[in-house]
């Protein structure tokens, strides 16, 4: 009886060698990038055990004898105690957000968003704001010329005031209209001017100087039409170039007298005759 030997090839032996050493590093890399990603939260841990302990997600098998779990987006991921305990700590309810509504001025009621809130962060409802009178708007110019207040006090006095914009209603073609809260800028007053009686004599001083800039424009202008009237009447280059020519002589017995008068000019003159 003969018996006959299988010699293995030795170069099939490497490459089975080769074959699993490329598993095991391919299983590595795709368990890093799987990790990687859980933990910059792009994918959620592939399964997540439920109070009674049961998988609810994600499908289990073995490779090479280590349970892995196939995370459904080309990966395997080894299971393991520390990895599911970190994903049962991301995926906890988050806690409470407690957020404190604002109260109004005015009825001292919360309330959650109005119109001067947004628009001037000003603490009114919508139920206690008064457009007509205590919560009214004034545009730019009449707050300077009532309050006496410049362009850097709107904008670059701390805080700036707000304002909303709306097209001129006298002519479209013009500038946008700035409107302010009538009650910030009068608050904005009492800060540049310190007192409401330091802006009324402030404004009182600056109407006699404009009473007083007035009727020295209207003196000059009575000067003016003073000086056209008189040269109208009396022309010194006509006078100089003028010769008269006299009428005839009339006597006068009274004072011994002769009198003759310019036919063009109407002059008279008397005289003597010797």
């Amino acid at each position: 009886m003969s018996t006959t030997l299988e010699v293995n090839d030795p170069s099939e032996d490497k490459e089975i060698v080769n074959n699993s050493q490329h598993f095991k590093e391919r299983a590595e890399r795709n368990r890093q990038k799987a990790l990687l990603l859980k933990k910059s939260k792009i994918v959620s841990h592939p399964y997540i055990r439920s109070e009674n302990g049961d998988s609810i997600k994600g499908s289990f098998s073995k490779t090479q004898g280590q349970r892995v779990i196939d995370s459904g987006g080309g990966f395997l991921i080894e299971e393991n105690d520390d990895i599911e305990e970190q994903m049962l700590q991301i995926t906890s309810e988050p806690a409470p957000i407690i957020i404190n509504l604002p109260h109004c001025d005015e009825c001292k009621e919360e309330f959650k968003d109005s119109y001067l809130l947004q628009t001037f962060d000003v603490l009114v409802c919508d139920k206690c704001r008064d457009p007509k009178d205590k919560h009214s708007l004034i545009t730019k110019t009449e707050a300077k010329q009532e309050y006496l207040l410049k362009d850097c006090d709107f904008d670059k006095r701390e805080p700036p005031l707000k304002c909303i914009t709306k097209k001129n209603p006298h002519n479209v073609n013009w500038g946008e209209m700035k409107l302010y809260l009538h009650l910030q800028i009068e608050q904005r007053a009492l800060e540049v001017w310190g007192s409401e009686e330091n802006l009324l004599k402030e404004k009182e001083l600056r109407d006699v100087r404009r009473e007083g800039t007035k009727i020295k424009k209207f003196n000059k202008k009575i000067k003016q039409l003073r000086m056209q009237v008189r040269s109208s009447l009396y022309d010194k280059t006509s006078k100089a170039s003028h010769t008269h020519e006299f009428g005839e002589d009339t006597y006068s017995k009274h004072d011994d007298t002769y009198t003759h008068t310019c036919i063009t000019c109407g002059y008279e003159e008397t005289y003597e005759k010797m």
